[in-house]
């Protein structure tokens, strides 16, 4: 499972730039890509947490690292012209496809799609290095699973969680009603 970076001179001089800014800020530069969008470039960054961080990059802690970036890319002008600067976080929706995406994914539901055709679900508990499998997620059910078994891996999305959320707090609603 490759990292799937872009790699072009123009994004290779943007990383180049802006990696010692996202590190002091205590992040992971994910992913950079410039391209042309008319007469404008288009600078999209992906940052993520540390793989060792359970949980999500907050809005202010990006608000805080996008100004930083924009700051060190205007003062070393390494791309030319006008450009628009998008700055985001990978996302559920990423495929889970090296050791720290995994990692990331620690506590989240995840589905793996197997080298064999089968498919695993389960709570992401750990992700554990073996002498004989190598890297090894293991599921809250105790399943353990090499990584070089897995085709791909992604993250399911529990609006089942939010549900009871909401259930919860429409509770101690009526609660407080009738008392």
């Amino acid at each position: 499972m490759a990292p799937q970076q872009s790699r072009t001179p123009a994004a290779d001089s943007v990383r180049r730039v802006v990696g010692p800014v996202v590190d002091d800020a205590g992040l992971h530069l994910e992913d950079v890509d410039v391209s042309r969008a008319g007469s404008r470039s288009v600078v999209r960054i992906t940052l993520d947490l540390p793989e060792d961080a359970v949980g999500s990059l907050d809005s202010d802690a990006l608000g805080e690292v996008s100004r930083a970036i924009s700051a060190a890319l205007d003062a070393d002008d390494v791309v030319p012209g006008a450009y628009t600067l998008e700055i985001s976080t990978p996302g559920t929706s990423r495929p889970l496809t090296e050791p720290r995406h995994f990692r990331r994914a620690r506590t989240r539901l995840v589905t793996l799609r197997l080298v064999d055709g089968g498919t695993v679900h389960g709570r992401l508990v750990d992700v554990v290095q073996d002498d004989a499998d190598g890297t090894v997620l293991v599921l809250d059910d105790g399943t353990r699973v090499a990584l070089a078994q897995v085709r791909r891996g992604k993250v399911e999305v529990e609006l089942k969680r939010l549900d009871e959320t909401a259930g919860e707090d429409a509770g101690d609603a009526r609660t407080d009603e009738e008392g």
